[in-house]
């Protein structure tokens, strides 16, 4: 008979204690080496100078963040999901970033009004359900001037999972010439059942000074890159991808649909496949009202791309 010393045993607890501590450690930890604290709906008015992370928020019938009339606030680090709002409200607030954060099953990721100095970067979005006039992974609404930034975030809507809209929308938003509104570098796949919404809209209502660039879209919805009215709007060597569905229609367009003007727009050096609801090719379409569209001619319609320019999932749980 073997005998086993208490030292020993204590020894061999010490050893399963560790792998099991080691193991927890590993299965809440994210990357970057991040670690959440679950945390109730934070609402704030006036507060400035402060940074909000690394926190886990379910929102339930709340905003996840509610910003109102704030300044110089980041929020980084975070989980923000499960909101029948928004993951992120912002209102009245100027010099905002948000970076790094997880956004899932909320109404709108990042909703911004009325406010300057924006920063939505290098975030992730998995299914933001919606309905119109929400569902967005980021809305610009009347937001103005320098610094506002919808750059290099991943957005992945899986058909079925809720209704999301148009996955990027400027709304009656204006930057300005030497500093316009950057949306560059996002990666985007997936949109619908909705009829109207798709991947990213442009001078909705009106708008001016944008920079559209480089980004990837794979079956955004309805369409994918648009300008609906606006003047001073450039989009510029994005990919976009999109197969037959019930919904799809078109992969870039020009029209405008407002009485604010549309004029001295650019669209160059996109490569566009896109196929609409009854399997015909539709790469784009000029309304022929926002008079002559910079670059036109240099598009490749039809470009020899699929649904392989991205991942099949390029969202994942942090």
């Amino acid at each position: 008979m073997i005998t086993v010393s208490k030292h020993v045993t204590y020894f061999i607890i010490l050893i399963f204690l560790g792998v099991f501590v080691y193991n927890a450690l590993i299965f809440f930890k994210a990357d970057n080496n991040k670690f959440y604290t679950p945390s109730k709906p934070i609402t704030l008015n006036g507060a400035h100078d402060m940074v909000i992370s690394n926190l886990d928020i379910k929102g339930g019938e709340a905003d996840c963040i509610k910003l109102t009339n704030c300044y110089n606030i980041t929020i980084k680090n975070c989980r923000l999901r499960s909101s029948k709002q928004n993951g992120a409200d912002i209102i009245n607030s100027k010099n905002i970033t948000v970076i790094n954060c997880y956004f899932e099953n909320t109404e709108t990721g990042v909703y911004a009004y009325k406010s300057e100095g924006i920063k939505i970067i290098h975030n992730q979005f998995k299914n933001m359900h919606g309905p119109l006039p929400k569902g967005q992974m980021a809305q610009f609404n009347e937001v103005y001037g320098k610094g506002n930034r919808v750059n290099f975030n991943k957005c992945q809507n899986n058909l079925g999972a809720g209704n999301p809209e148009d996955v990027i929308n400027m709304y009656k938003t204006n930057g300005t010439v030497n500093d316009p509104i950057q949306i560059i570098g996002n990666h985007i796949r997936g949109g619908g059942p909705s009829k109207t919404g798709g991947g990213i809209m442009l001078g909705d209502n009106g708008g001016s000074y944008m920079i559209v660039k480089d980004n990837i879209l794979v079956d955004p919805g309805q369409y994918g890159i648009a300008i609906a009215g606006g003047t001073n709007i450039q989009i510029i060597r994005n990919k976009i991808f999109g197969r037959q569905q019930p919904f799809t229609n078109v992969g870039i367009y020009i029209w405008n649909q407002h009485t604010s003007g549309c004029a001295l727009n650019t669209i160059t050096n996109n490569k566009v496949n896109f196929t609409n609801s009854h399997g015909d090719a539709n790469h784009s379409w000029n309304g022929g009202n926002c008079g002559k569209v910079t670059g036109w001619e240099t598009n490749t319609w039809g470009a020899e791309i699929d649904a392989k320019i991205l991942p099949a999932n390029i969202v994942n749980l942090q």
